[in-house]
């Protein structure tokens, strides 16, 4: 976020990815989660981001060991550790969101739905920005950004079977 205002898109195409792909895994680690109390489900959702995050910078290192031969210089390593984390900090919405509904007196059921429509709606809005700058058609958008909301409502629609 910067200021007030929600940030989406990102300085490069990888943080832009690891956002929507932070979204995806904190819905899905909602989902998933039978916790008892709202700050159990956000504790398992930042945990469980914050896991997937480290693995991936670890994985990065390690690769550029691999083919590079050597030793990743300092600076590559110091890069690594303070980038990516686009993917848990696009769970901030939909975590703000679970807690501001439970907070009513919402059921943790209700406010966790909740919390899985606000990530497809942060999608939603990911898969229309792809088009921006005249990049998409109207109607590419329009697919874009209903290929995007299709993996939130699939986790609406998972969380509501599963309970």
């Amino acid at each position: 976020m910067t200021g007030s205002r929600i940030r989406l898109t990102h300085e490069s195409a990888e943080a832009t990815a690891a956002g929507i792909y932070g979204i995806i895994v904190g819905a899905a680690v909602l989902v998933a989660a039978h916790a008892d109390r709202a700050w159990r489900d956000v504790i398992a959702v930042l945990v469980t981001l914050i896991v997937y995050w480290a693995a991936e910078r670890y994985a990065r290192i390690v690769a550029e060991r691999i083919h590079e031969g050597h030793r990743p210089a300092w600076h590559t390593v110091r890069e690594q550790l303070t980038s990516g984390w686009e993917l848990v900090t696009a769970s901030v919405l939909p975590l703000l969101t679970l807690i501001a509904v439970r907070l009513t007196g919402s059921r943790l059921l209700t406010a966790e739905i909740l919390s899985l429509c606000m990530s497809t709606l942060l999608l939603c809005v990911a898969g229309w920005r792809i088009g921006a700058d005249g990049r998409l058609t109207t109607a590419e958008r329009l697919v874009s950004t209903l290929v995007a909301g299709t993996f939130g409502a699939a986790m609406i629609l998972l969380k509501t079977a599963l309970h």
